[in-house]
């Protein structure tokens, strides 16, 4: 805000000062003085016309970068946002945000030449997705986007960056979740993991998005714990091929015969200065043809003789179910799902 280049009151000079309006001025105290730019003798009404009291936030950590009035920091490991300076409502004093978990793993499946068919293991869900945008900012966010920034006040917050997690690790079973991601007040939720194949059958995890089950095994639900806005959606299940995992605006597809089932969408924001999108469900497995992950990261599910693809780093897509019909593996003909991708904090304000 700035105070009127023509006539003025005092009350325009409290509202710059986020005084009340009515409260009784101290012409000579310092806020005044500092708004007037008179350090010392008499002020008068003209040295406050066309003034402004707008301060900005001071802020250091994780990589640095400005897009117009905007200063961005990019988090793709844990560390720290240390703020020096709080910055004033008239300026900034709050910041947005967007925090993406860790996707989740997908399952593991075995085939064999008796039954080369037995291996639809689950993709994994995408890790939890949320996002604040001050809506006079100009960058598109996604749909999932809140208005309520977060205020931050001169001191260190640490960041948490979440890790994907890991896939299966033998036959027919599940992945892990991928791991938290964190700042100030938010969290976001690991990926659920997928479920691993018919025999026996696994179903999927709960978590920022839920985790695919495998042939026949049941999704995970997302937004796991619940927030509002959604963090992710859950994942498919109860298909014959392995299903996809959930992704942070699309529930995991079920399978689509020859293929595995497609994972959810993720959500696409502008928030480091350039579209992306983040948080996409991996792909199910299936003895034919892999389906494909979610837009956000998302991995490939495996297919014949194929490997399933990881979840991309600092994205938070969920990891690609295995699949099997390979000639190779200590139990029978084994393809193991992925590793879900790791996450990502991103902090913005006005700095000018």
């Amino acid at each position: 805000m700035t105070t009127p280049s023509g006539q003025i009151s005092l009350d325009d000079v409290n509202i710059e000062l986020d005084i009340t309006p009515g409260t009784q001025i101290n012409m000579g105290a310092a806020n005044v003085r500092g708004l007037a730019e008179v350090p010392s003798g008499a002020i008068a009404m003209s040295n406050l016309q066309g003034k402004s009291n707008a301060q900005y936030i001071v802020a250091t950590g994780g990589s640095i970068a400005t897009n117009g009035d905007y200063k961005i920091h990019t988090f793709n490991s844990s560390g720290t946002f240390t703020v020096n300076s709080a910055g004033n409502p008239a300026g900034a004093d709050s910041v947005e945000y967007m925090v993406v978990a860790g996707g989740g793993g997908g399952g593991t499946g075995q085939g064999g030449p008796e039954n080369p068919q037995r291996v639809r293991p689950g993709g994994g869900g995408a890790g939890g997705f949320r996002e604040a945008k001050n809506p006079a900012a100009p960058f598109p966010a996604s749909p999932l986007a809140t208005s309520t920034l977060i205020p931050t006040p001169a001191t260190s917050y640490p960041i948490s960056v979440g890790g994907g997690g890991n896939a299966g690790p033998n036959f027919n079973i599940q992945g892990s979740n991928g791991t938290p991601s964190s700042f100030s007040s938010i969290t976001s939720a690991g990926g659920g993991a997928g479920g691993g194949g018919n025999y026996p059958i696994r179903n999927g995890n709960p978590g920022g998005s839920g985790g695919a089950g495998g042939q026949n095994g049941s999704g995970g639900s997302g937004n796991s714990p619940s927030v509002s806005p959604p963090q992710g959606q859950p994942g498919g299940g109860a298909n014959f091929n392995g299903n996809g995992g959930g992704g942070a605006t699309q529930a995991g597809q079920g399978s689509v015969n020859p293929s595995g089932g497609y994972g959810g969408a993720g959500a696409t924001t502008s928030i480091t200065g350039s579209s992306a999108a983040y948080a996409g469900g991996g792909g199910g497995g299936d003895g034919f043809s892999g389906g494909p992950g979610g837009a956000g990261g998302g991995g490939k599910g495996g297919g014949y003789r194929s490997a399933a693809v990881a979840g991309s780093a600092n994205t938070g897509g969920g990891g690609g179910g295995g699949s099997g019909f390979s000639p190779a593996g200590p139990s029978g003909y084994l393809l193991e799902g992925k590793t879900g991708g790791s996450g990502k904090v991103v902090i913005r304000y006005k700095y000018q």
